[in-house]
């Protein structure tokens, strides 16, 4: 028999209990065991004034803010309408059934005030970070570096060529992505690139063809991972131009010392942080083995000797040739010793004339030039050690650990949909990939420790 549905809903009292409504296996039930935000109130007190209207709680917003994170709900206006629908979403805010939810644009207000002045979210990455470490997911003795491109929220149609002067207008209507620009401009590192293009709305996004289709605008993120169970240890936000993402390593291992005490024992990355200023500093200055391809242009692909055909003898200080003869940086004393250092960094090892002209090699030598050259880094004792360490059976173990952190940002892109900014400005850029930085460790806690109450994860949610 066909049964129907009353439709009545005109009962006066109900009684509603919002915990027996989540499911026991909801991921907002492990990240709310994750999450510690007891220290928040205190962080934030000097901000608030003592008299006024009551504000929105800080820690509602922090809520809000990581279930919007967590399921891929970027837009202020429609987090707040699904936080106001979702049982799930309330209980995890402490919110209950009558319970208002904050406007839209106070999210915006706190974002670029007081959240960011007093550093908020990068306090909660790094207290997430040391919950992570006191229940044992870190050892500390394997980090592994990338970067990853993201769209920044600027159209590749407003931009101004390179060479071009740039008006921005009157001071009181820039907008503060222009303002942080300006304002970085005295601090930038000398030698930096110069842009191709930059853009009207987000000048500190970089115009960029990397990825190898139409090139736009973007910024970095650039993670710092531990290899034991892909804990991200630290996450900066660069323009998107490669030198900027290499030099942000040397900030991250630092910061990464400072604030949790840990020195890795091995560094894995590609061949773009191979270069020999960046494995001096990991060699010599910290410690690190680095397990990275070196980035070496000396191999030759024509037939001729190669700079590996040349035995170098350091205490000679000289190169010896396959047919025996020594390329040196002096053939004569000066009265005032030279260092041969050029703006490269390197030192030119020369053979000579004469002997390369009676040599029966000297076609697969030096078949167009009189005599053979060899530059020398002065880095070249760290690429030996890389040199070494690319031989061993950890390197190769290395290489594979290495894709833990492409795949976190393929669940950054796909799962979390952060796949094109929202907020624009270094700052923004920094915010956002903090926050995000921040869930996806909040999911490998929930995932590793919580998984004997059987957690379930959003639907195509995959972590390595």
């Amino acid at each position: 028999m066909m049964g129907q549905q009353s439709g009545s809903q005109d009962r006066l009292f109900y009684s509603f209990d919002l915990e027996s409504f989540v499911p026991p296996n909801h991921l907002l039930r492990g990240i709310d065991q994750c999450l510690d935000l007891g220290g928040l109130r205190q962080r934030l007190a000097s901000h608030y004034s003592h008299t006024g209207r009551p504000s929105i709680a800080p820690e509602l917003m922090i809520r809000m803010l990581i279930v919007g994170y967590c399921y891929g709900i970027r837009s202020e206006r429609r987090l707040c309408e699904e936080v106001h629908l979702n049982l799930a979403y309330r209980w995890f805010c402490r919110l209950g059934l009558e319970d208002a939810i904050p406007n839209y644009s106070t999210f915006s207000k706190n974002r670029h005030g007081r959240f960011r002045q007093n550093g908020t979210f990068r306090w909660i990455f790094d207290e997430v970070v040391r919950g992570c470490m006191a229940a044992g997911l870190v050892r500390g003795e394997g980090f592994a570096i990338d970067a990853s491109i993201v769209a920044a929220d600027a159209s590749g149609q407003q931009g101004i060529p390179k060479g071009e002067p740039l008006q921005w207008g009157d001071p009181t209507s820039r907008t503060h992505a222009v303002r942080e620009y300006l304002e970085a401009l005295d601090s930038e590192l000398p030698g930096t690139p110069a842009p191709r293009k930059i853009s009207i709305s987000d000048p500190q996004s970089r115009w960029t063809g990397a990825e190898g289709g139409v090139p736009y605008y973007a910024y970095s993120t650039n993670y710092l991972i531990d290899t034991a169970h892909g804990v991200i240890l630290d996450v900066e936000a660069t323009p998107a131009y490669r030198t900027a993402e290499v030099e942000s390593t040397k900030l991250m291992i630092d910061r990464v010392e400072s604030r949790f005490n840990l020195v890795p024992d091995r560094l894995i990355a590609d061949t773009a942080y191979g270069t020999a200023p960046m494995l001096a500093w990991m060699v010599e200055e910290k410690g690190i083995e680095p397990h990275i391809p070196l980035w070496d242009r000396s191999e030759r692909h024509d037939g001729s000797f190669s700079r590996s055909d040349f035995q170098w003898d350091e205490a000679a200080n000289e190169y010896r040739c396959p047919a025996g003869k020594a390329l040196r940086c002096d053939w004569r004393q000066f009265k005032n010793p030279r260092t041969r250092i050029t703006k490269a960094d390197t030192i030119l090892y020369k053979s000579r004339q004469s002997d390369c002209a009676a040599c029966p090699m000297k076609i697969s030598c030096c078949q167009n030039t009189p005599f053979r050259k060899i530059a020398r880094s002065i880095h070249e004792a760290a690429r030996d050690v890389a040199r070494q360490v690319a031989k061993t059976q950890e390197y190769q173990q290395s290489r594979r650990e290495r894709k833990k952190v492409e795949m976190l940002f393929a669940h950054l892109k796909r799962i979390l949909k952060l796949d094109r900014l929202r907020l624009r400005g270094l700052s923004g850029a920094t915010d956002e990939f903090t926050l995000a930085a921040l869930v996806q460790n909040l999911h490998r806690m929930t995932k590793l420790l919580w998984s004997s109450h059987r957690i379930d994860a959003p639907k195509n949610y995959q972590m390595a």
